[in-house]
């Protein structure tokens, strides 16, 4: 599948009107033909659903919602990337918006290349994801099935909606059963070149113990390999199921 910026629908979503004319200046630059925005919640999550946008820009600071309640309400409509704008700097601030389901958190100030930089990081990943899966490669185990080219998740029989990152990191790990793999390994190769420290990856990786694993705390699938990384458990192809 070729990847097309003007294909591509943005929505961003801030009541700063100079930050959202400053970043529409520079998308339309490089090339981003259908650009949405948003300055209040509830008209972002009236244009999610009208406009059905491939990423989302979020500002955390609103003035009817905070981004991150947003983000959750969002993500029962699309699991387009989400990316946070924000003036919150803390550790704490990115993990609580991950925690909602966002799968990028830019601070202000930025520079708006850097911006367009990521969202086309994260748009080319997500084309390249949903291109890449042969229609019969369908990853089938005890407690959960994943179909890459549907996106859908059936863990003991009921289906689970997961985040677009989400289910890149799920479909990474099924692709690398057994191995032992590194923080900063899985974020290069999930994420792109952007490294957002260790904090993204174990977010997601919580988020999915949440949903497929019957104690989050401990984990049948994915393990923690203490002071190396995570590993995910599977059969081999000469192990029953």
């Amino acid at each position: 599948m070729t990847f097309k910026l003007e294909e591509h629908k943005i929505l961003m979503v801030d009541d700063d009107q100079h930050i959202l004319e400053l970043l529409m200046t520079c998308f339309e630059k490089e090339g981003f033909q259908k650009i949405i925005t948003a300055v209040t919640g509830t008209e972002a999550l009236l244009k999610t659903n009208q406009e059905s946008p491939d990423i989302i820009l979020l500002d955390v600071m609103l003035p009817d919602i905070d981004g991150f309640t947003l983000c959750s309400k969002i993500r029962s409509h699309t699991n387009a990337p989400i990316l946070f704008l924000t003036a919150k700097t803390t550790d704490l601030d990115k993990l609580q918006g991950f925690s909602f389901g966002g799968d990028d958190y830019i601070t202000k100030p930025f520079n708006p290349l850097e911006v367009v930089a990521r969202v086309k990081a994260q748009l080319k990943r997500t084309t390249q994801f949903s291109s890449f899966h042969s229609p019969k490669e369908v990853y089938e185990y005890e407690d959960f099935i994943i179909n890459p080219n549907t996106s859908k998740l059936i863990v003991k029989g009921e289906r689970i909606e997961l985040p677009t990152q989400e289910m890149k990191l799920l479909i990474y790990f099924c692709k690398h059963p057994n191995q032992i793999l590194s923080k900063h390994k899985i974020y290069k190769d999930v994420w792109g070149e952007f490294y957002g420290g260790d904090s993204t990856v174990m977010v997601h990786i919580r988020r999915l113990r949440e949903k497929l694993e019957a104690d989050p705390s401990r984990p049948k699938w994915i393990k923690t390999v203490r002071g190396q990384g995570y590993i995910f458990e599977a059969p081999t192809s000469g192990d029953s199921l």
